[in-house]
Formats: structure tokens, sequence, C-alpha cells
């Protein structure tokens, strides 16, 4: 899915196994159909608050749009606030903007790029994990 179905193209993070990442999944019975990672990382918007950066998220296509890819997010979210992480980032694939902007993401005007990696377009989005009385 991340890299147009090529069991050649590797998505592994040289920060995989370090104790501070997080990596979420979610099965349908015993099939893996969401994945998603989550490493440190300083925030573009917001470098003094606590952030991760989500990288390698997917949702294997014959399942898009039927809500596990929110219910994953929401559940890794929630694992992050206990950390004390405050936002999170990512550089979102375009074609998946509906789903982060529906899901409580924003875009950062001016950050449209293509991946250096998949040479795809892509948007650098952020979500605040604070409570709204203490946003900015």
């Amino acid at each position: 899915m991340l890299r147009g179905d090529d069991p050649a193209t590797s998505v592994v993070d040289a920060r995989d196994d370090d104790e501070s990442a997080l990596h979420v999944a979610g099965l349908l019975g015993d099939r893996l159909v969401v994945t998603s990672s989550y490493y440190p990382s300083t925030s573009p918007v917001h470098p003094e608050r606590v952030s991760y950066q989500l990288r390698y998220m997917a949702t294997d296509f014959d399942v898009q749009g039927r809500g596990y890819g929110a219910r994953v997010a929401s559940v890794a979210e929630a694992m992050l606030r206990e950390r004390g992480v405050e936002e999170i980032w990512a550089n979102g694939r375009d074609t998946a903007l509906g789903f982060y902007l529906a899901t409580g993401w924003a875009t950062i005007p001016g950050s449209e790029h293509l991946s250096a990696e998949t040479r795809l377009p892509h948007t650098m989005i952020y979500k605040s994990l604070l409570d709204d009385a203490v946003r900015s």
C-alpha cells in the first residue's frame, strides 16, 4: 500500500526498535489491515511542544473508508497523550488528506512537496493532542 505494493521496497525506519517509538496496527480477524508508526520528532509548527511524527500509516485498499484507520489513529493518539505528547505531525500523502482532515488534522500552508522517497505529492499536516482549553 505504501510503496505501490512493491515487496522489494523497504518501509523500515532506523528508529523502529527505539523504546520511544510507538507502532499501532489494526487486525480484521487474523489479517493486518492498518499500520502506523510514531517517532519522537520536533514539530515544524510548535517546536516547543512534545511531539511525535507519524510515518507509514496505511490501510488496506479493500477496507478503506470503513473507519479502521480512524480507530487505529484514535487508539494511537490516546497512547501518545498518556506519554505526554502534545502534538503529532506528518508528511501526509495528498491522496489521503481527506482522511486526515476528517480526523482533526490541519494542513501547514505552503508545505506542499514531492516526497523524496516516493516522488508522490505530500503536504505537511499536524494535530494538537492538547485539551481545547490549552491550545494556541
